[in-house]
């Protein structure tokens, strides 16, 4: 179902767990593979889109508005920044909450990575319990690719954001910058659809790299690829199947490990039945 409204989202997801069903709480799809076998049990499409500016830079946003346009664009326009590197990342808010959204560096004007955590000073979670509570930004533990909701269960609802001023000419630049950065190593997502990057940042040394050392940037099985532009990307030509996708990741996993002694770890999540 999709809920857009807070009390829609709780009533559903509340509902699943008295009665034991299989829940999944999709936000726009990013950083997952369903199964062709589907998802046996309720899917709750995360819609809270509600968007309140407040004085002194404060924003709230709901969990299952987009990143990017909705969020950053309005941001802009008000001449605030501190979201406006993420510009071109499909996310909702929940979903930035769930990944810790960022931005790598190298890029224009950017001298280390910029993670969502820097701009986020609290939130709204429906915890493990069944409890609405208000939390601040220590309470999700923030890692790489990792917040404590991982591991507890809870569903983010809200955030509140503290942006600040910016003159607006600046923060178009940086995002005319960031989205050419973006053009250049990422598929089209209209013409290339995309789960995103498909293994966890090994450190020191690029997950891509390692693939593409191994000779398997361009590798098709079925209709997948692995993007020739960057090979932590698996890209659909039109009508692949998660079983092509999947073929790709085994792999990817087992050449490096056998030719360069790695283990890569997926970053996505594998939903439902393979």
């Amino acid at each position: 179902m999709h809920a857009r409204t807070t009390d829609e989202f709780c009533r559903a997801v509340l509902g699943a767990r008295e009665f034991g069903i299989p829940l999944f709480v999709l936000g726009r799809g990013a950083n997952i593979l369903v199964g062709d076998g589907g998802f046996r049990g309720v899917v709750v499409r995360c819609g809270m889109s509600e968007l309140e500016f407040l004085p002194g830079g404060l924003v709230r946003a709901g969990a299952g508005l987009d990143t990017f346009p909705d969020l950053i664009l309005a941001s802009v326009e008000r001449g605030l920044g501190g979201i406006h590197h993420f510009v071109g990342i499909p996310s909702t808010v929940g979903g930035a909450v769930w990944q810790n959204l960022h931005f790598l560096a190298p890029a224009p004007g950017r001298e280390r990575t910029v993670f969502w955590e820097e701009a986020m000073v609290g939130a709204t979670i429906l915890d493990a319990r069944g409890r609405l509570r208000d939390v601040d930004t220590e309470y999700f533990r923030f890692g790489y690719d990792y917040s404590i909701i991982h591991d507890t269960g809870d569903l983010v609802l809200d955030v509140s954001l503290q942006l600040t001023p910016v003159p607006v000419p600046e923060l178009r630049r940086v995002i005319r910058e960031n989205l050419a950065w973006r053009d250049e190593r990422h598929p089209d997502l209209w013409l290339y659809p995309c789960a995103g990057s498909i293994f966890k940042k090994i450190e020191g040394i690029g997950a891509g790299r390692l693939v593409d050392e191994c000779g398997l940037k361009g590798h098709v099985h079925g209709a997948a690829q692995i993007f020739r532009k960057h090979a932590n990307i698996i890209v659909n030509l039109g009508g692949a199947t998660a079983s092509d996708v999947r073929a790709l990741v085994d792999l990817a996993q087992s050449t490096v490990h056998r030719k360069l002694g790695y283990a890569l770890e997926p970053e996505i999540a594998f939903v439902g039945e393979f």
